[in-house]
């Protein structure tokens, strides 16, 4: 079976839906992969490091392959080149994406990956959302440290004691917990707050401070 990696065409989108080190796996599967020239290039991956594990470097990934996988779904001209029966492996964003109906149109297989299960399942290797979530938590308070006009720890220095930052997360989920972490590490003081009173006992497991904002009666209702 041939699968096809074809360059993301979103503004902004850097990544590439496969590495060397996967396409060798799907390559010692049995696979032929090919790969659309220049795809992996802003992920930091050259063409030369997919042709040494195997690949083939194609100008048009759509041609001939049964399997597409990308980072992004197909939009506009690229749906019209995937073939009967292809199956496109992606993040569609579904309930926004409003070009579902010509998947369909063409006979496409498409499998949303933001849609798998998440936890507790044998999809859970696959979770594309907790993944991103992490980095994006870990990169918002480099972005923010970046913004700060001053240093994040506390320094001592023969003028004096420079105190250290106090940051504020907002929600505790994965980006939430991993932008604690980052911090912490960075040398703020740390508070975090949740709609969830149970996620006190993970901010305090980071060495974060538990804020604990009071809510209404209806926020409660709708926490629980």
């Amino acid at each position: 079976m041939q699968i096809g990696i074809p360059t993301e065409t979103v503004v902004g989108e850097n990544r590439v839906a496969a590495t060397p080190e996967t396409v060798k796996k799907l390559i010692s599967a049995g696979h032929t992969v090919v790969i659309e020239r220049r795809a992996g290039v802003k992920a930091a991956y050259i063409d030369n490091a997919y042709e040494q594990v195997g690949a083939k470097i194609t100008d048009d990934a759509y041609t001939g392959s049964q399997i597409i996988l990308k980072v992004r779904a197909p939009q506009g001209e690229e749906i019209q080149k995937l073939a009967p029966n292809t199956a496109v492996i992606a993040m569609f964003d579904p309930y926004r994406n409003t070009e579902l109906d010509q998947f369909a149109a063409q006979q496409v297989s498409a499998f949303a990956l933001e849609l798998l299960p998440r936890t507790l399942s044998r999809a859970q290797n696959m979770d594309v959302l907790s993944s991103q979530a992490n980095l994006a938590g870990y990169k918002s308070v480099l972005l923010a440290a970046a913004e700060y006009q001053r240093m994040f720890p506390m320094l001592m220095t023969a003028a004096g004691t420079v105190k250290p930052a106090r940051v504020v997360i907002m929600g505790v989920g994965v980006a939430g917990l991993q932008a604690i972490a980052t911090a912490k590490r960075l040398g703020a003081v740390v508070e975090a707050t949740d709609l969830r009173p149970t996620a006190r006992d993970q901010v305090e497991s980071l060495g974060g401070k538990w804020l604990d904002v009071p809510m209404s009666d209806e926020r409660k209702t709708k926490s629980c």
